[in-house]
């Protein structure tokens, strides 16, 4: 059987990168106008779906691009408009959008369930990283990105793949760095570390959620016919 991308894809590498992304959009030192922080947007988008469809040999069709791609292009103008904070909390979901998009082959059609849980999981995720601030123990799940690539390396298969593994041990502890190296501005409610623990908590739950589950198979009998 043929593996199939969405198995390939470095979901975990798309967290780190959305989480060091988003924590120097938010409290980069050289923060200026908005259009400004528009590059440094695009790259971290392009790096997240660098790593959900670049491990795959298929790479993406024309469709999964143009999905992936249009929700960032339509918040771009709201972000000039000083609305930046929603192309921020999309990033939360970008890896698991992505993810998701991967399956979306003419064999493997997009299950509206999937979308709709996707998108509610998106705002249990928004919600977790706005009041995280207030609650910052969600911020503990910034320390479990050095971890998870580790704990991984028990696994046959994950060792199998040194470069994978590298590049996600590199940039959980980039990550985890960042957070604590950039100063906290004057008169914000929280620190960068722990703005950073919360979007690294609601993206590993909205990614995980979103992650492939085999399906069940209908049973055969011996006459070929199916149950």
């Amino acid at each position: 059987m043929n593996q199939r991308p969405a198995s390939r894809a470095w979901t975990f590498a798309a967290v780190c990168v959305m989480v060091a992304s988003l924590t120097l959009l938010i409290f980069s030192p050289a923060r200026g106008p908005v259009i400004q922080l528009l590059p440094w947007y695009v790259a971290a988008y392009l790096l997240i779906g660098a790593c959900i469809f670049g491990p795959s040999r298929e790479g993406a069709y024309l469709r999964q691009a143009a999905a992936f791609l249009l929700p960032g292009a339509l918040l771009v103008p709201l972000a000039l408009l000083n609305a930046g904070v929603w192309a921020g909390g999309w990033l939360l979901g970008l890896p698991a959008w992505g993810l998701l998009l991967s399956r979306w082959t003419p064999a493997n059609p997009l299950r509206a369930l999937d979308v709709l849980k996707f998108f509610g999981l998106l705002v249990l995720g928004l919600l977790i990283f706005t009041f995280n601030a207030i609650y910052p123990v969600v911020s503990l799940g910034l320390f479990l990105l050095p971890v998870i690539p580790l704990v991984r390396l028990a696994y046959p298969g994950y060792r199998a793949r040194p470069l994978q593994a590298t590049i996600e041990v590199l940039l959980a502890v980039a990550a985890v760095v960042i957070a604590f190296a950039l100063p906290t501005p004057e008169g914000s409610w929280a620190s960068p570390w722990t703005y950073a623990g919360g979007a690294a908590t609601a993206g590993l739950m909205i990614a995980y959620s979103a992650r492939d589950r085999p399906r069940s198979r209908p049973a055969r009998l011996n006459d070929g016919a199916t149950v």
